[in-house]
């Protein structure tokens, strides 16, 4: 009896992972000389996060920080989709950085079209805000992750759910 395997294809974002990374550049905007008598703050919830500081320059260097850390600890930086900057009050700048997570309808269909143009034996189905890959031959899907991994996209990718 030869059985399926199967892989899902995601676009999250680890949120324990981004919290460390969010309080690590907090930290480090405390200690940093050039933040000194700065107002410079960070808030996120689960869809944003959102940056006010004195101006540009310092907004630039919090995002360069923001960034730095989530590299770090394995965020994708692709899942970060910067806003533009926008005047606050009492002369400061704020910028909102939107969380990707999640793979939107459109971006599936392409994911999907993509993996169906590999013209290998393999079925991909969208279900919600994943793709479930399956085949009867591991090596087809290893395939399929390969080409997936080789391609670029502006979203992140995280391939799951192997058996």
């Amino acid at each position: 009896m030869a059985s399926d395997f199967s892989f899902d294809v995601v676009s999250k974002i680890d949120r324990q992972e981004l919290d460390n990374a969010l309080n690590q550049a907090r930290k480090e905007i405390e200690s940093r000389f050039d933040f000194k008598n700065s107002k410079t703050e960070i808030t996120s919830d689960d869809k944003t996060i959102t940056i006010v500081s004195d101006d540009e320059l310092k907004m630039k260097n919090v995002v360069d920080i923001i960034q730095a850390k989530a590299i770090k600890r394995g965020i994708d930086i692709k899942a970060l989709e910067l806003g533009k900057v926008d005047s606050a009050a009492l002369g400061a700048v704020r910028q909102v950085i939107t969380l990707r997570n999640g793979l939107p309808k459109d971006k599936s269909k392409i994911l999907a079209e993509k993996i169906r143009s590999l013209k290998l034996k393999v079925t991909s189905q969208i279900q919600d805000e994943q793709i479930r890959v399956t085949s009867k031959s591991k090596d087809d899907l290893q395939k399929v992750m390969n080409e997936l991994k080789a391609m670029t996209f502006d979203f992140p990718l995280q391939f799951v759910n192997y058996r």
